[in-house]
């Protein structure tokens, strides 16, 4: 063989052997740069977060390569997935990311973009945002190959739609809200905040928070805020702010601090609510708690509470406390006669009165109705609380006057109860205080009582009279006696006579026995059943006065007392008509007798009322003239036809020139006036001679007869004659 053949051969099998060894190096080299970008591939996708995918747009198919996540801090091993395209996406949105591939395909965009919900490796629905572009053309230009990136935006999207939520719950809460920097300086503030300041965003913002404040507090004060929330965080209270038009508003405020990723104070939000109509709704409930509306006194609950304060004072300090309990005399009347409309203005009045005298100094409180209270601290002596009852009482001898034209008489009942004599507790010096007033009003009524023991019993026995009262008619119980009037003689030669007899009420109990008028007819008022018991009243005694009349008493006049309550009956004219012609009475025989408190509380109503009567023909009288505050303008304006002078003032004739004086100038007044006036409780000669030197016109007491049953009393003025027309009976 040729040597150099061979090695030829030689050379060329090495530069095989050569070949192939270079190639299988390459191809190792070339398997170690695949593998390290893999693992670069790998490591990106996995820090990314991102999927890569290959969408062969012919076949449909979509190559998914995704890192596996073990869980432990390193990056798991990579995937891959083949899908079809319509399993990419979630059902709702396939039509949406199909729409978007169509439309970069047919060259709408640079770049396909979608966000939408997918299934990741683990079968969980997660939100991504996919990215991607053309990677492979045919001859023709179209696309046959995209590829691209895929982002879990899950956690992005709820923070989107945190923040979301978080702005549209700030837009429509009511309260105001800010955020601040640390320099108190506004960033932001919800639409609140403009309805309840004025302020819109854009002229607040960078402006420092002093621009609200009010001056109802000093700059310190809001300092003093900043600070303490600067030093802690967070800050909560009530404060007064200023709006845009200047009108100031209470609000209750809370701080908190934002922080920044290094833990340090970035910012401040401040919730601001406007309290202003809330805190003025909770002052108004708490005076309605407190206070009578119609008074502006304290009423039952604050009086309960200053007593109390007062008790533990007076216990520490070893000083006595009053408390004075007053009830207006026939109150009832005035108000149903006037109304209730100036009722309410009486009792404004009255308790203006009433704190004006006891003074500013003690508590007066109405517990309703027509009832207060006062309160009287650091009293030395029972002596004490007597004197403040004595000028109340002294005060209200004065008429009241209501909206400048309407003058109005009223009196108060006064019953009082001492710390610690008659109670410890302030229920107790209540009750007993009200206890006394009751007995006031037994008294007659504008006088004050003070409590003692023996008055519960007095009490218990009202309370038993009260429910007995209701059965007197039903049972019988009530009867009328009748006391004669005597008319004195006008001349010398003329005589007295006896013409007319005044009805008395009187209560025969069966359980009780005879009971005194004027302790029931009391509670008759006060219950109402005086409306009932005057009516059969009325009745008896012009049935008395029919007999008599048919015995021969014709030129003679029953008396009848009516009460107030009664007058204020629409229809009480209409049961007197009745039963004037029930009975065959003429009117003219029939005297109603009023009393003069009733009369004067409300004068010109009661003219208007009275007026009826004198249209009947029936004659009126006012009873116990003298006693009340009687304005003789008013006076002349009553239909009246009578002044019967009260008793109180008879008794003393002779003793008290006062008493005398006051007499003789009823009697001259009414003579002016051109009314009948008759004396009443006349007992001795000695009144009886000043009377008739004072021509006094009629008489009635003991002097000539005290009350007698009804035929003993036609018996008697049967036998009465006077033994002579001597000056006894004579007026001169």
């Amino acid at each position: 063989m040729d040597l150099r053949f061979l090695a030829a051969a030689v050379f060329v099998l090495l530069a095989l052997i050569a070949l192939v060894v270079w190639r299988r190096r390459a191809d190792r080299l070339r398997m170690v740069d695949m593998r390290e970008l893999e693992e670069r591939l790998k490591l990106a996708l996995w820090a990314t977060g991102q999927y890569y995918w290959d969408y062969d747009v012919v076949a449909g198919k979509v190559r998914r390569l995704q890192v596996k996540d073990p869980g432990d801090g390193n990056a798991g091993r990579l995937e891959a997935h083949t899908l079809d395209i319509r399993n990419v996406a979630h059902s709702e949105d396939q039509p949406l990311m199909t729409e978007r591939i169509q439309h970069y395909l047919e060259g709408n965009d640079d770049r396909y973009r979608s966000e939408h919900r997918m299934l990741d490796a683990d079968g969980k629905l997660i939100w991504v945002r996919a990215s991607g572009r053309a990677v492979k053309r045919d001859a023709a230009g179209k696309v046959t190959r995209m590829a691209g990136t895929t982002l879990d935006i899950t956690r992005e999207r709820e923070i989107d739609d945190e923040h979301r939520v978080a702005a549209q719950v700030l837009r429509s809460m009511s309260e105001a809200v800010t955020v601040l920097n640390r320099d108190f300086e506004f960033v932001s503030v919800n639409p609140a905040f403009t309805r309840i300041t004025g302020y819109e965003e854009t002229e607040v913002i960078g402006r420092s928070a002093a621009l609200l404040d009010s001056s109802r507090h000093d700059t310190a004060f809001y300092h003093h805020i900043r600070a303490l929330v600067t030093r802690h965080g967070h800050y909560a209270g009530e404060l007064w702010q200023r709006r845009k038009d200047g009108e100031e508003f209470l609000c209750a405020y809370e701080f908190n601090v934002v922080l920044d990723a290094n833990g340090a104070q970035q910012y401040f939000v401040a919730v601001l609510n406007d309290i202003t109509q809330q805190k003025r709704a909770e002052e108004e409930l708490r005076y309605l708690a407190n206070y009578d509306t119609l008074t502006g006194l304290p009423n039952r609950t604050l009086l309960s509470e200053r007593l109390w304060r007062a008790i533990m004072h007076a216990q520490h300090a070893q000083v006595r406390i009053a408390v004075l309990f007053l009830d207006f005399d026939r109150f009832k009347d005035i108000n149903d006669s006037l109304g209730h409309a100036i009722g309410d203005r009486i009792l404004c009045a009255a308790a203006q009165r009433l704190q004006a005298t006891v003074g500013e100094h003690h508590t007066v409180a109405r517990l309703g109705g027509d009832e207060f209270t006062a309160v009287l601290e650091n009293i030395n002596s029972q002596e004490d609380a007597d004197d403040v009852a004595q000028a109340v009482l002294k005060a209200f001898e004065a008429p009241l006057t209501i909206d400048k034209h309407l003058e109005v008489s009223i009196s108060p009942s006064i019953g009082i109860s001492l710390y610690p004599d008659h109670g410890l507790v302030p229920a107790d010096l209540l009750k007993h205080a009200d206890t006394a007033m009751y007995q006031a009003k037994a008294a007659g009524r504008r006088t004050s009582m003070r409590y003692d023991d023996t008055m519960e019993v007095a009490t218990r026995r009202r309370a038993i009279l009260s429910g007995a009262l209701r059965k007197v008619l039903d049972r019988n119980e009530l009867h009328l006696v009748y006391q004669p009037r005597l008319t004195l003689a006008s001349t010398p030669s003329a005589a007295a006579r006896i013409s007319g007899a005044e009805a008395l009420l009187r209560w025969s109990s069966r359980e009780h026995g005879q009971i005194d008028p004027t302790e029931f007819i009391l509670l008759a008022e006060e219950s109402g059943l005086i409306r009932d018991i005057g009516e059969w009243v009325l009745r008896e005694a012009c049935q008395t006065l029919r007999d008599w009349r048919r015995q021969g008493l014709d030129d003679f006049r029953m008396a009848v007392n009516v009460s107030g309550l009664q007058l204020l009956r629409g229809d009480f004219p209409d049961i007197v008509s009745d039963i004037l012609i029930e009975t065959g009475v003429p009117a003219s025989a029939l005297e109603l007798e009023l009393t003069e408190s009733v009369l004067m509380a409300s004068a010109e109503q009661t003219a208007a009322r009275l007026q009826a009567f004198r249209e009947l023909g029936v004659s009126l009288a006012i009873d116990d003239f003298g006693t009340g505050y009687s304005s003789l303008a008013y006076l002349k304006r009553l239909p009246i036809t009578t002044v019967k002078i009260d008793k109180e003032f008879i008794d003393d004739l002779a003793r008290n020139p006062d008493d005398a004086a006051i007499t003789g100038t009823i009697i001259a007044m009414a003579h002016s006036l051109g009314l009948n006036v008759v004396a009443e409780g006349v007992e001795t000669d000695t009144q009886m001679q000043f009377l008739q030197q004072r021509h006094c016109h009629e008489i009635q007491g003991f002097w000539l007869s005290p009350p007698r049953e009804a035929q003993d009393c036609l018996d008697f003025i049967r036998r009465w004659a006077p033994a002579q027309p001597d000056a006894a009976l004579v007026l001169s």
